[in-house]
């Protein structure tokens, strides 16, 4: 049995997620020790609890957040998944409480900036980026992040309106101690947190899907595939109105041909009816790489 788990984890798939979920957590303590904390920001969820409790009793960020995981960590293990949760999430929330600890102590005073917007601005990019990096390892780092991500699985709420909703308690702590203009800063700053993580770990909205519906679908189809060497889906419907079969043609294309798949099906059918949509993640033949996350 423990052969069998030590195999699952050190598979070539799992090992590159580890590698995803370090250097993410490496990136959040930089975030959260660089411009976060010298700026009184609190950053939500578990580690802005943390913030604060450290700064009335001077105990360690990086202590108390792998302290304060604990019990959340046990919901995560119901509502997330067995090993594959466990696994991924105890070794985030371990490593960035460790890197956070270790950047303090190694460097005391690592402010680059006194300006509050800048380090509102860096630190929650920053932060944001390592949150999207571990989401692409397929894990979280715990705190409000497995009840957003709970949020986000169960009730289809997006990465930044579940990081807000989660990061309301700690940013009213951080007002309460450290002032409501801060807290407001910081309440930009989850907002900008949670739309970082959501363009790392969801893609960059580069791709585009079109639905192209037209008498012409045919030679509207072989254009797609010459010209712009992408795949077609052909799907079959019908009018809701007339009750005429039609046949609907799906394609995934790069936000950049938005305009030359415009110009060739006017070329074929101007009066065939197109939606473009936004995609943020495409895999597969002709895109990125798919490969199974375990």
């Amino acid at each position: 049995m423990a052969d069998k788990i030590l195999r699952e984890i050190f598979r070539k798939e799992n090992l590159t997620d580890f590698l995803y979920i370090i250097l993410g957590c490496i990136v959040q303590a930089v975030g959260m020790s660089v411009f976060m904390v010298p700026a009184k920001l609190v950053s939500g969820g578990i580690s802005g609890l943390a913030q604060v409790i450290n700064h009335l009793t001077g105990w360690p960020i990086g202590v108390m957040t792998l302290l304060g995981n604990i019990p959340v960590l046990l919901i995560g293990w119901r509502y997330l998944g067995r090993l594959h949760f466990a696994v991924r999430t105890l070794t985030a929330v371990f490593l960035f409480s460790v890197f956070t600890d270790v950047i303090y102590y190694l460097f005391p005073d690592p402010t680059l900036t006194g300006d509050l917007f800048l380090n509102t601005i860096f630190g929650a990019v920053i932060m944001g980026v390592g949150f999207g990096l571990v989401y692409r390892g397929s894990g979280t780092s715990g705190g409000s992040d497995i009840i957003g991500r709970i949020l986000n699985q169960r009730m289809g709420l997006s990465i930044s309106v579940s990081y807000l909703i989660c990061d309301s308690l700690p940013i009213i702590l951080g007002a309460i101690f450290f002032g409501w203009e801060l807290a407001l800063y910081a309440l930009i700053a989850v907002y900008i947190n949670g739309k970082a993580a959501e363009v790392i770990s969801e893609g960059n909205s580069s791709f585009r899907q079109a639905y192209i519906i037209s008498d012409a679908h045919a030679e509207i189809a072989n254009k797609i595939m010459h010209q712009l060497d992408h795949g077609v889906t052909i799907l079959h419907g019908a009018g809701g109105y007339s009750g005429k079969e039609k046949e609907i043609l799906y394609c995934v294309i790069y936000r950049g041909e938005v305009n030359s798949l415009k110009k060739l099906v006017a070329e074929a059918d101007p009066d065939a009816f197109m939606i473009v949509g936004q995609a943020n993640e495409v895999l597969g033949e002709g895109f990125h790489p798919n490969r199974y996350y375990a």
